[in-house]
């Protein structure tokens, strides 16, 4: 067995640190992940500085990352972000809409029906690889339950994207919930990701229950980071290290260099001068 990652720690982890890093600062954490053999990182959001300050200077960071063969992508919400992407030489755009209404009103202020047609309208535009992000798939802090039915139907909406990822916001899925929603989005006929966040200890097991089911890629974040500031319960992403350590002890290959990523996460950990919520840099990997 064989999955894709893809490291969302320059994007989804940066964006709730308290402090802004420059971006040569975030270029050189993209370029550190690339070294290491991450084959996709979301390098980059494209969204406004007022409301998200840690993502300012995208295009800077873009311009100054190492690739080292690993393809890049960028987060849009809408067609004033697409236009930004679409000066860049990102190789995969990522749309991003939530499964409710209300969510979708505080982070893109746009109902989720007006959210479906941007979102669209992205797509019919893209000259390279979309990935649609649907996030509070299994829940959200503002509607509570969602209904698998209600995000399957959202999906079939979104079938001119090449990929469908579904995003546990707020870290409320466990493994067979996660499994049977993968399953029934898959059948749509599309390659299914899942992103996970680790808010109530869940992470780790739900990525097993979205391999299961056939997912091709799981997102992480570089030493646990993350969160939304857009949601006031979502805490850090799976850890990169972690996860990608976990796999390759039962044989699933990845390609990425563990040793890499806990170096990565020790020099992160000095530039932002916190702990981080991942483990294995901590621990170190094993055997040594």
């Amino acid at each position: 067995m064989q999955i894709t990652i893809c490291d969302v720690g320059p994007r989804d982890g940066l964006q709730n640190e308290p402090d802004t890093l420059a971006p040569a600062v975030r270029a050189q954490l993209v370029s550190r992940l690339a070294a290491a053999g991450v084959p996709r990182i979301e390098a980059v959001s494209f969204v406004r500085d007022d409301r998200v300050p840690q993502m300012a200077g995208a295009e800077e960071v873009v311009a100054a990352a190492e690739r080292d063969g690993a393809e890049l992508s960028g987060l849009v919400l809408n067609a004033r972000g697409y236009e930004r992407f679409a000066r860049t030489a990102l190789d995969r755009v990522n749309c991003t809409l939530a499964a409710t209404d209300e969510f979708n009103r505080r982070n893109g202020n746009a109902s989720l029906d007006e959210a479906v047609d941007r979102v669209l309208a992205i797509l019919a535009a893209a000259t390279v690889p979309a990935t649609v992000t649907v996030s509070c798939a299994w829940g959200c802090p503002f509607e509570g339950e969602v209904d698998p039915g209600v995000v399957a139907d959202l999906c079939e909406r979104l079938l001119a994207a090449d990929e469908l990822v579904l995003a546990d916001t707020i870290g409320v899925a466990t493994p067979r919930r996660v499994r049977r929603l993968v399953e029934r989005v898959s059948i749509l006929g599309r390659p299914v990701g899942a992103h996970l966040h680790n808010t109530r200890n869940t992470g780790y097991a739900c990525a097993w229950g979205a391999l299961d089911a056939g997912a091709t890629l799981l997102d992480a974040s570089i030493g646990g980071l993350g969160g939304c500031p857009f949601s006031p319960q979502a805490t850090g992403n799976v850890a990169t290290e972690d996860l990608v350590w976990q796999l390759e002890r039962d044989g699933v290959r990845t390609g990425i260099d563990v040793d890499a990523l806990v170096e990565i996460s020790r020099w992160l950990e000095g530039i932002l001068g916190h702990r981080l919520e991942g483990l294995l840099y901590r621990a170190a990997s094993w055997p040594a």
